[in-house]
This record gives structure tokens, sequence and C-alpha cells, in this order.
């Protein structure tokens, strides 16, 4: 079986290739692309092929995907390109006879969320090629806060505009081994996935736990959509981001990224990390 994971220059494909090293992959089985392959050299030290992917050169995907059994399909960060980006990459893989694993969003086809509309682009174009797939809706990365928590305690509070709204976070390598799983086993096919973590948070549970660990006050503090990108963009994000972020918050309060299928537990065979563990572990 040869495996292409694309985006392995990038924090989830990094970990997808780690994770089928983990499951007995034999590195020469599994070919770790990105645009810069120098970022790569690490695991072509340890047998594992790597290759230039740049979603917009079809030379680089028709050389990566040749021989592939399948593609870990990987979403790009090109906003506003990306539809024609993964379709490239998925047309590709089916001529190279592959199949896809594409990493979606949650509920891609009915969310209101800002974040999934080239998600549910992607999905349709790939529908819409007869290549087999299976996509992988992936629910919240616990990283996409921890990373932020210097500044909940500078500030001593966590900003948002997402109400009572539940977050079913889990940590971003168990996403990778779920895509692992479904890489390395068979009866994925035309399978969606819903990911999330076993249990969810609000972000005022977010704002306590980190109180809670640091020994610092820290308290949520809501503000309107608006106010929140506005916020942002006074941090320094360009105003389509901070907007795109705010909005987030908004589907979150709506219950749109509250996952309770189970999906992610029963592929990793496992219960999922806690946002407890998650903050303790970032404030060590």
């Amino acid at each position: 079986m040869s495996v292409v994971v694309t985006g392995a220059t990038g924090h989830l494909g990094r970990l997808a290739v780690e994770s089928l090293l983990a499951k007995g992959v034999p590195a020469g089985d599994i070919v770790a692309g990105g645009r810069s392959v120098e970022k790569l050299a690490d695991l072509a030290e340890r047998g594992v092929r790597t290759a230039r992917i740049d979603y917009d050169d079809p030379a680089t995907l028709a050389e990566a995907f040749k021989g592939a059994d399948k593609v870990l399909l990987v979403s790009g960060t090109d906003f506003g390109r990306r539809v024609e980006q993964h379709t490239a990459a998925a047309r590709a893989a089916q001529e190279a006879g592959a199949s896809v694993v594409y990493t979606s969003a949650p509920y891609a086809d009915t969310t209101s969320l800002q974040l999934a509309v080239e998600h549910r682009g992607t999905e349709e174009a790939i529908r819409a090629l007869g290549v087999p797939f299976t996509f992988l809706r992936n629910g919240w990365y616990f990283e996409n806060y921890t990373p932020q928590i210097p500044t909940y305690l500078e500030h001593g509070a966590v900003l948002g505009s997402a109400g009572d709204g539940r977050v079913s976070g889990a940590p971003r390598a168990e996403y990778a081994e779920a895509a692992a799983a479904v890489l390395t086993s068979e009866g994925h096919e035309g399978t969606v996935y819903e990911l999330g973590g076993d249990s969810s948070f609000t972000l005022a549970e977010l704002a306590a736990s980190v109180a809670k660990h640091s020994g610092k006050d820290v308290v949520y503090t809501e503000l309107p959509v608006e106010g929140l990108a506005k916020v942002l963009e006074g941090a320094g994000l360009p105003a389509p981001v901070a907007a795109m972020l705010a909005d987030t918050d908004r589907s979150i309060r709506a219950g749109e990224l509250e996952v309770t299928t189970g999906d992610l537990s029963r592929l990793i065979g496992r219960p999922t990390g806690s946002l407890d563990d998650a903050v303790a572990a970032a404030l060590a």
C-alpha cells in the first residue's frame, strides 16, 4: 500500500505521517508532500519518501501521486482558492488510480460557518469527479486555543462571541490518528465522518480551566460579533480574516461546532483527550 500525505509540512499533515509510522506502515510506503520539501528532510532521513506538492502545479501532483493507493488531501490555506486547488489534487489522485481522504469541516453540507464554504464546495467537487472518497469533517483542535493562553493571562480574559455554545474539541494529534486509521484499513469509501471530542466546552469553561491551572484570574468576556472582529483587527489580523474568525464564534453560539457522533473516539479506539489536560500541558 502506498499512501500520499499532502500538506505534510503543516501541523496536521506531519502528525498524520507520524501516525502512519506509529501504525507500522513502512516508511518507504509513505510519500510526505509539501511546497517546501526541505522542511521534510528529517522524514526523508527516516526513510519516508518526500515530494514537492503544490496544488497550483499539476506536474507536482501527477508526480507525487504516481503509484499511490490512497491520498490524504489535507485542506490548504489559500482562502478563496481552495476549491479549485483541492479539485485539482482530487483529479490528479483519480488519474493515478488512488482514493481520496479529505479533511473537511463539521457538518460541511449544512453549516452556516463561513470557514466551511470552501469545504462544502470541495466535497461537492470530489463527489462530482466520481473518485472514491472518505470525508473527515474535523472539529476544532484544542490547539486553536492553547497557543493563545499567554494572551488570556496577559489580559485576564478570554474574549469571544460564542455565548453558551459548546465546542467538541480534541487534540490535533487525535484527528491525525483518525486519518491514519482510515488510511490503513478498509471499508471507509463513501463514508462521511463527523469528528469531535467526546466532551464539549464553552469559552467560559475554557477561561475557568486556564484560571485553574495558572492560578491567575481569567474570565470569559462576551462581545458582539462585530466587536470581536474589531478586536482581532486591532491585534493585527487582516479584516477579512478577523471577520471569519469572529463568525466562528457566531457558529459556536448556534451549536454548529458541537459534534456528538462519537466517530473520533471510535476511529482512534479510545476516549478523546480532555480540554483540562490540554490546558495543563500548555501551561506546564
